[in-house]
């Protein structure tokens, strides 16, 4: 029995975990909210294994699984930010690198074609400075032992990663934008 559909099934769980999350955290449980993103955590390594290992990988794998991770971090972002626990010119700063994102591979795709694109190396670290914020910030909320400096710290890293991501992948698929207009490969890498 073939089970490459595995992959893309967890992908959907994770993304039906972002409204629990999202309660957990607007109800003041913030155990369960850690809980709910642990669970998420080991689901996003899962069935990124599962693909790479049996080869389960497909087109829509590739589009399920940011959107699952990007949609989990940016809903609790805007909760924590509603809550007042994380400041709003974060995670509209976090909010608007995202729509850049996209708007800038929804506009290659539909002016030059097909995009694989790959996360930059900055965008990796940003992606794991900002799980690593919300992760402090609701165990600050859960348990008011962890240090404010930590939180503080962890704030400045996100923001300034967040903008030289953003800075980086507009500066990347311009660069790919160019190539493929000259006739070189369009793929970004």
């Amino acid at each position: 029995m073939k089970l490459a559909w595995l992959p893309n099934a967890i992908c959907i769980a994770r993304i039906l975990l972002v409204l629990p999350s999202m309660l957990a955290l607007l109800a003041g449980r913030y155990e369960l909210t850690l809980l709910l993103f642990g669970v998420a955590a080991i689901s996003d390594a899962l069935d990124g294994w599962l693909a790479k290992t049996f080869g389960w990988t497909s087109r829509l794998g590739k589009i399920l699984d940011p959107i699952a991770d990007k949609l989990l971090l940016v809903c609790v972002f805007l909760t924590l930010a509603w809550l007042g626990r994380v400041p709003v010119w974060l995670v509209a700063t976090v909010v608007l690198r995202d729509l850049l994102i996209v708007s800038g591979a929804a506009a290659y795709h539909f002016l030059i074609g097909y995009l694989e694109g790959h996360p930059t190396p900055v965008s990796k670290l940003n992606t794991l400075l900002q799980l690593l914020l919300v992760l402090a910030v609701t165990a600050a909320a859960a348990w008011p032992a962890v240090p404010s400096a930590l939180l503080v710290a962890l704030g400045a890293a996100t923001f300034v990663t967040t903008v030289v991501s953003g800075i980086d992948y507009v500066m990347t698929y311009a660069r790919a934008a160019v190539r493929a207009r000259r006739g070189h490969a369009p793929a970004v890498s």
